[in-house]
């Protein structure tokens, strides 16, 4: 017997038949005699449309300023995923499965006041943990907890995954199965290179790259918590029979399960290729080199929210004048130029250009640490196919490229190609 969360993201629960095939899965592992937890989204579409009421709510108001109160924005999008879970519990009892619903307040998933992107501060998994002892299957609305103003907080754009993970923690579980629409973690895009293999195994900070350099398997914050709390998750499909041969197996259920480092015996030199689109590079010219400079550059973007990536700096030859080259998202570019407008007296810069429509191109592996020559492969490569390089970042465990955007699915398909990821 062992102890499992569960989570179904939105494409899983998008109408009622799909809330009875998640029912399904979570009766194979009732019936298998395991302790389980659920986790769910809300339907699929529904916290977009409760998310345009909130915003359109102040103009039929007669406002002519887009404001609302984050409070009660939590308010109304916490809502999808309460309907989720009354509806799976309600599946599961007719099935004769003992089941009960809960709101993240109810637990609670205690958060800090960020409300719309609140952090998850501690989960007491106490109750849960005495009622699966009881049989009980709980039904957790994800996406959601209780903020230290004693109101509803939401955890930002795929939070359901991270509920899961925190969870899974809090309960000290086996495993944390999340159930998507694709049946595992790809060594790239299989839309954009259909000879992309489905990995068995992949390493936590493998899997944090990965998800915070453009894959959407899953959230980057749920990551980061199995990592810290070494939860082993497995990444499944829920649109698989759930009667289907294997699918009940408890230490090794089709998908792809994320672990620590050391369960991986035959660690590849590169996992997979990940990249991210609608990418902005901004150079500032003629810049004074001198102590204090970065700070002052990028200290005003981080107060304005704005996500800077790569950053490359030329070296001056005179030790008086440099350039700076940095990237944000395409859709922050406006944003990023204003600030550093009303900074250019303390930051000492001549011109500010920008360049939007380029992509990131990652290549990610924890088997790089011990391997020489990794970024002289891809550089080669990209060469060969008339591909210009823009910048360049490496870590231990990755090396990204800024290449321009038509380049893209072209790079992706190289450098997969490069590092023998199409073989089986």
């Amino acid at each position: 017997m062992a102890r499992i969360v569960m989570k179904f993201g939105g494409t899983s629960v998008a109408d009622l038949n799909r809330i009875h095939n998640v029912a399904r899965h979570v009766k194979r592992e009732v019936d298998a005699g395991h302790e389980v937890a659920v986790v769910v989204s809300a339907m699929s579409g529904k916290t977009n449309e409760l998310v345009g009421w909130v915003e359109n709510m102040p103009k039929v108001a007669g406002s002519n300023a887009p404001f609302y109160d984050a409070r009660e924005y939590d308010a109304v999008v916490a809502s999808g995923e309460q309907v989720t879970s009354g509806l799976l519990a309600i599946a599961l009892q007719s099935m004769g499965i003992n089941a009960r619903s809960w709101q993240g307040w109810q637990l609670p998933v205690k958060t800090d006041n960020a409300h719309g992107a609140a952090r998850i501060l501690d989960i007491d998994g106490a109750d849960i943990i005495r009622r699966m002892g009881e049989g009980q299957v709980a039904v957790v609305a994800g996406f959601q907890g209780l903020g230290p103003d004693n109101r509803v907080a939401t955890l930002g754009r795929g939070g359901s995954d991270t509920s899961a993970v925190a969870i899974a923690a809090a309960v000290k579980a086996d495993r944390c199965d999340i159930y998507t629409d694709v049946d595992g973690v790809y060594t790239t895009d299989p839309r954009i290179e259909p000879k992309a293999r489905r990995l068995k195994k992949i390493a936590f900070e493998e899997m944090l790259e990965m998800a915070s350099l453009g894959a959407k398997v899953l959230q980057v914050r749920s990551v980061e918590l199995a990592m810290v709390h070494k939860v082993r998750t497995f990444v499944r499909s829920s649109f698989e029979d759930p009667d289907a041969p294997g699918m009940g197996d408890l230490m090794n259920p089709p998908g792809t399960l994320i672990c620590d480092e050391e369960e991986i015996v035959e660690q590849e030199v590169v996992t997979g290729i990940a990249y991210a689109k609608d990418e902005a590079q901004i150079s500032l010219r003629r810049l004074a080199d001198r102590p204090g400079v970065s700070a002052a550059i990028f200290g005003p973007l981080a107060e304005a929210h704005i996500n800077v990536d790569m950053i490359v700096q030329n070296i001056s030859e005179d030790g008086s004048k440099t350039d700076m080259t940095f990237t944000v998202p395409s859709g922050d570019v406006n944003k990023a130029l204003k600030v550093l407008s009303d900074n250019k007296e303390k930051i000492g810069y001549d011109v500010a250009q920008s360049e939007s429509g380029l992509v990131k191109v990652s290549v990610i592996g924890i088997g790089m640490r011990s391997h020489a020559g990794v970024a002289a492969s891809a550089f080669r490569a990209l060469a060969e196919k008339g591909i210009n390089i823009k910048a360049i970042t490496t870590s231990e465990i990755k090396i990204s490229i800024l290449i321009d955007g038509p380049y893209a699915e072209l790079a992706v398909r190289t450098l997969h190609s490069a590092y023998g990821l199409d073989k089986s």
